[in-house]
């Protein structure tokens, strides 16, 4: 019994400092309104996901780039409320979209949704597999592992949006995932190793959007060019960490975005 209740404490402790975080997000993460025109309509953005939709390490995210653009591009207003969490898993978006009341709210009543997950899995399997602490015979269990995840959790929270908002009256928007590390893997020779898993990995995010009617950005063909071997970095997208997109890479993204238009509402 004391064991059920400090779990169930545990997971209440939980929730108040998810949601004590997202609004702090609320008041310093990316929010505020696009546009000041009084006769036109106001759509509420809702962005989810790790850094990159937190905007770290840049001036100006892909979010507010994007608020921007969908101002422009429709006349709208654009209300933007900023929910990424830098250093978020997959698994820790889909808890957060499934428990937390805040962040469920937001979705439930905004016109626009975007979402970019599943970085922070991927790298995280890299770093293990290229300290060789990754397991198995071939130093790729950690890796299997991570795509297994990520497919599960990326299925989930897709149903879970959908629950929450339709595809018929949001822009419902994501993206796939980009390789910072290129020239870096080909220059240990472990490139052609790792590439392939995260292939299936922006293959299955395709997919299953594909599947739901929901658009994709092309960011890693956008990163990384047509066959996957275009070095980011040296294209000037990457910032100094050499993990995370500097201000150019961050309007490629948003300028991906723009590209898929905005059905079902302009």
């Amino acid at each position: 019994m004391k064991e059920k209740q400090s779990v169930l404490c545990g997971k209440k402790l939980f929730l108040v400092f998810l949601s004590l975080w997202l609004l702090f997000c609320l008041a310093s993460c990316g929010s505020g309104t696009t546009g000041n025109n009084p006769g036109a309509t106001t759509w509420d953005y809702t962005a989810l996901g790790d850094s990159l939709a937190s905007g770290v390490l840049a001036q100006e995210g892909y979010v507010a780039r994007y608020a921007s653009y969908a101002n422009q591009d429709t006349g709208s207003n654009i209300n933007t409320i900023n929910l990424g969490v830098p250093g978020w898993h997959s698994g820790d978006l889909l808890n957060a979209i499934q428990t937390d009341p805040v962040l469920r709210n937001h979705i439930a009543n905004s016109q626009v949704v975007t979402w970019d997950i599943g970085g922070d899995d991927v790298a995280n399997a890299h770093d293990h597999y290229t300290q060789g602490t990754c397991g198995g015979t071939d130093n790729l269990d950690c890796v299997r592992t991570a795509v297994t995840t990520f497919e599960q959790n990326w299925s989930a929270i897709i149903t879970e949006l959908l629950t929450l908002r339709g595809t018929s009256n949001t822009i419902i928007r994501t993206m796939d995932i980009y390789d910072p590390y290129v020239a870096s893997d080909m220059q240990k020779g472990i490139f052609t190793t790792l590439e392939p898993y995260l292939d299936e990995v922006n293959n299955y995010i395709h997919t299953t959007a594909a599947a739901n009617g929901i658009p994709v950005a092309n960011v890693h063909q956008a990163f990384n060019g047509a066959d996957g071997t275009q070095d980011p970095v040296a294209q000037g997208l990457i910032a100094t960490d050499g993990l995370h997109p500097n201000d150019a890479g961050h309007k490629v993204i948003a300028d991906q975005l723009r590209a898929l238009g905005y059905a079902p509402l302009h």
